[in-house]
């Protein structure tokens, strides 16, 4: 799946010969898909990069999502990639991983917005729902007519929402009222309805609700300021006695334990989508290397630029086979929190380290949007963060393989 074939500068002077093209995907990877899946990956490609990769730096620099886009990505029926049935778009977890690679690889706000539609609302309503919320919200959402969010992290609560969410529900008949705060909400400035985990006052669970955004006592008002994952519209949400029937909370989830069920399986793609963003900074910093020019001769031809590219090329390698194998074991049904946990924290240690190198390469116009790059320094920041620390998630990791807790 290489693009186009770089090009140097014209100059009548010189031979010319074509270069290779800038390809992340050094060990091809993607063969693993099937035919029929490879089909679909490739239509992605296609839409990101000729629709999506012209318009994004501008909606990046004004911090605005660009709806226009949305129909397209409608058209690609891919939301729900990797569940079975409900309208949704199905496939392999791999095909999945995938999916959130390619849209990463030109824009890691695209993959994010994304992701918490089809990965975390979605998400939630296929392994939390019963039968009937399924069937009554989720082949919209797979025809992508209703935008999910999905809020779990607080003002106060990041990574300690197991025990520690300040968000409460209480139960009135068949009626839940909800009264709290979350931030960092992707997408629920302007979605159709978000996932609220709330600490049951009863018994003390956390416990997940369909909350409609046009319900009373719901508002989410746009972080401002970010400097990463400008193109997301995150929201401080505010619930002040935000009433909910009980046929919108999450029949089959009871507790934390079930909540982490679709962290799990998001965790794995937000490890994809570092592999997305590394591969992205990468390509294009080998690009700009063929064509820069320095001393008589592209830059690409120096001993030093050359190592940094295969650095970068090293790190996304590795945490592509990481990943590839990760959605395996989720396929294969075999996938566990540690192995999420691993992926997680690499991927987006190795990303944050690559997308260092290219903007190293690119000198003083890496941090200009003109030359994409920048783009990829600033948002690595923010997936570097979510979906667990890297630090949360070594712990994880190193309790299943210690026998030992170290948590506080």
């Amino acid at each position: 799946m290489a693009t186009a074939n770089a090009t140097r500068p014209q100059d009548s002077t010189k031979i010319r010969r074509p270069l290779p093209a800038p390809n992340g995907d050094f060990y091809q990877a993607t063969e693993c898909l099937k035919p029929e899946e490879l089909a679909i990956l490739k239509k992605v490609r296609a839409y990101m990069e000729n629709k999506v990769a012209p318009v994004i730096n501008k909606y990046w620099a004004e911090d605005a999502f660009p709806p226009e886009l949305v129909p397209g990505m409608r058209e690609l029926k891919v939301a729900g990639a990797g569940y079975q049935g409900y309208g949704c778009a199905g496939g392999s977890t791999l095909l999945a991983g995938f999916i959130a690679m390619e849209i990463a690889r030109v824009d890691s706000s695209c993959a994010t917005f994304f992701g918490v539609h089809s990965g975390l609302a979605m998400g939630s309503i296929f392994l939390c729902g019963s039968e009937e919320q399924k069937q009554k919200w989720l082949p919209a959402m797979a025809r992508m007519e209703k935008i999910g969010a999905f809020g779990l992290t607080e003002p106060l609560v990041g990574s300690g929402t197991g025990g520690g969410l300040l968000t409460t529900a209480r139960r009135e008949g068949d009626t839940w009222v909800l009264n709290g705060e979350k931030k960092w909400i992707g997408n629920a400035t302007w979605c159709d309805l978000t996932i609220i985990w709330a600490r049951d006052l009863a018994d003390n669970q956390v416990k997940g609700f369909i909350v409609e955004n046009k319900t009373p006592g719901f508002k989410a008002e746009k972080i401002q300021n970010k400097m990463a994952l400008r193109v997301v519209q995150n929201a401080h949400i505010t619930l002040t006695d935000c009433r909910v029937p009980e046929e919108n909370r999450l029949q089959l989830d009871t507790s934390f334990r079930d909540t982490a069920r679709v962290l799990r399986m998001t965790r794995a793609f937000v490890a994809w989508e570092a592999v997305g963003c590394a591969m992205g900074a990468y390509e294009h910093a080998l690009a700009y290397a063929q064509q820069r020019e320095q001393f008589g001769k592209p830059i690409a031809s120096f001993q030093l630029v050359q190592d940094l590219l295969v650095k970068m090329l090293g790190n996304i390698t590795a945490s592509l086979c990481m990943v590839v194998r990760l959605s395996q074991l989720q396929d294969e049904g075999k996938l566990k929190d540690e192995h999420a946990s691993l992926a997680k924290a690499f991927c987006t240690v190795k990303m944050r380290e690559t997308v260092g190198f290219a903007r190293e390469l690119l000198g003083a116009n890496g941090i200009l949007l003109d030359h994409q790059v920048g783009r990829f320094v600033a948002d690595a920041e923010a997936i570097y963060s979510y979906e667990g620390t890297r630090e949360m998630n070594t712990l994880i990791v190193g309790k299943a393989i210690s026998g030992f807790s170290a948590f506080v």
